[in-house]
């Protein structure tokens, strides 16, 4: 065949899929939350006069965005506005304490931010610590009237998106390349890392994991997460990609979710293990009509067997277990690949491949356990003023090609089924939330009467697993403070630490153990709480 001339095929990104939809699904649902639906056509709206009002502050391609805002309609409009701005959206968890707030809007070096009135004073009080900052407020909840004046710098969310143009700025928007949108893997240490990803990059993780998870465009997906979480923009993307519907709730709450699914007929949800377990645990589950749930996808940390049992008996539908990072690699153990393979994490999704590397970092065999890598097509771009940390991210294999390590260790079983079945890194998933151990040893070492922690995750009936702390006092004849009581110093740190680093526990301890180089051996203090050897303690309730 002779084509001397060809066709050009633009491959359209999010903010284009976004005006597609307001054209040719007007009418159709969009977004919904509380008692406000938007439709296909007043959401584009919506999100063309937000993208304006950030190119009127002279803003766009190369900037940060942040956004400190509770879920609902705006923080919605505010996100997907910035991206079709060309700006990239930094939504930041609003649960951490105020210095890692601080600190991620410093790392990304935020040039504008939209916030909800519940948020606007605590980035009132780090203002002067961060010069670079254009404050642009956004106010979701008890919006104030034009009369009543806000702090310099601020505006009303809703008026000021309403003075802009609803007509696409000739020559703005984001090339395939530019950054989308920056979430942080942690959000609670001095030193954040912002995982990046670029406009390509997001559309096409939304494509292969939207396959992977079966959404279409009759899709109603319920979002009850903070929308600043990865979790929720599989959620998002992935039905926007499609045309279909998200409903946002402002919280989560059991009885709530099952009155959405009800009111809703909603038909996908993406959520942590901890939320389905309260789900199940519900004691009026049964009145409510949940048979319009097709899709339920679990996340974040391990899904118990015994928990997919109760769900796959409580709603009748597919459940499906997703192992992933924000970085990029994913898994899903498919609802028909279940039975037998319960404690498996699944397989790669469409066009994304992974290997188990050793110690000498070479393939193993089946059966054999080491890093989990991964390679595909939407991994990150790399840590935001971390390129260290994205070198050490990576590995480089004999064809040259560059794999994501995930610092997890895991195996594969015969027939390619992945098991995941311990974390290299000492993170811990609590409650689908990751806690760094190194923040809260780094607040316990700042009481005086503290020589040395250790942070470990150990298990607990609620949140997977949850933060123990392990202390060795200074001897009180040789310092001036003497050592407070557990409890005590439990909550101290518990009062500067946020809601979700929290300590459930805190013993005392006359020693650490350390190998021959002073490394703090973690592994060894940890198992006697993983094999049932440690004596039973209760727990707090808190994540």
């Amino acid at each position: 065949m002779d084509l001397r001339v060809t066709l050009p095929a633009p491959a359209p990104l999010i903010p284009d899929l976004l005006r597609l939809h307001g054209r040719w699904r007007a009418r159709k649902p969009a977004a919904s939350c509380g008692a406000e639906t938007l439709s296909w056509a007043e959401f584009d709206r919506r999100t063309e006069q937000v993208a304006n009002g950030i190119a009127s502050l002279g803003l766009g391609r190369g900037d940060f965005v942040g956004v400190v805002m509770t879920n609902g309609l705006d923080m919605l409009e505010a996100l997907f506005g910035i991206l079709k701005s060309g700006a990239c959206a930094v939504p930041l968890n609003v649960t951490v304490a105020d210095e890692a707030l601080e600190s991620m809007l410093r790392d990304c070096g935020a040039r504008a931010v939209v916030a909800s009135e519940a948020h606007r004073a605590r980035l009132d009080a780090m203002r002067p610590r961060l010069p670079a900052w254009l404050p642009l407020g956004g106010i979701v909840s008890g919006e104030r009237s034009p009369a009543q004046a806000l702090a310099p710098g601020w505006q009303p969310y809703r008026l000021w998106r309403d003075a802009q143009p609803a007509a696409p700025r000739h020559g703005s928007g984001p090339a395939a390349q530019d950054p989308c949108n920056l979430i942080y893997s942690s959000g609670t240490t001095a030193q954040p890392k912002g995982i990046l990803h670029d406009h390509r990059r997001r559309l096409e993780w939304a494509y292969d994991v939207g396959l992977a998870l079966r959404y279409q465009s009759n899709t109603v997906a319920l979002l009850s997460l903070g929308l600043y979480s990865n979790i929720s923009w599989v959620g998002m993307l992935c039905t926007f990609l499609a045309g279909g519907h998200v409903v946002v709730m402002e919280r989560f709450d059991a009885a709530a979710w099952l009155a959405h699914v009800e009111r809703w007929s909603a038909t996908h949800t993406a959520m942590v293990p901890v939320q389905y377990q309260r789900l199940v645990e519900h004691a009026e589950r049964a009145r409510y009509d949940t048979s319009s749930m097709r899709s339920m996808m679990s996340c974040g940390s391990p899904l118990p067997p015994q928990l997919k049992q109760a769900l796959l008996a409580a709603f009748g539908c597919e459940l499906v277990e997703l192992y992933g990072l924000t970085e990029g690699i994913i898994t899903t153990l498919d609802p028909e690949d279940m039975s037998g393979r319960l404690a498996s994490v699944g397989k790669p999704i469409p066009g994304t491949d992974l290997l188990i590397l050793g110690e000498d970092d070479r393939p193993v065999a089946a059966g054999e356990p080491g890093e989990i890598v991964g390679l595909s097509r939407f991994v990150m771009n790399g840590y935001l003023n971390r390129d260290e940390a994205t070198r050490a991210a990576t590995w480089i294999d004999t064809q040259g090609r560059t794999w994501l390590r995930t610092g997890d260790i895991g195996r594969l079983d015969e027939e390619g089924y992945l098991y995941v079945v311990d974390r290299k890194k000492d993170l811990i998933l609590s409650g689908g939330q990751n806690v760094y151990p190194a923040d809260l040893e780094a607040v316990l070492c700042r009481h005086p009467a503290v020589r040395e922690a250790a942070v470990l995750g150990i298990p607990h009936p609620q949140w997977g697993e949850t933060p123990l702390a392990l202390v060795v006092p200074h001897a009180g004849a040789a310092h001036e403070a003497a050592p407070p009581d557990a409890a005590s110093l439990r909550a101290w740190a518990n009062a500067r630490l946020g809601r979700q680093q929290r300590l459930s526990a805190l013993e005392f301890r006359d020693s650490l153990p350390r190998n021959a180089n002073g490394k703090l051996l973690k592994r060894e203090l940890r198992a006697p709480y993983w094999t049932g050897e440690a004596p039973a303690r209760h727990h707090s309730g808190l994540p």
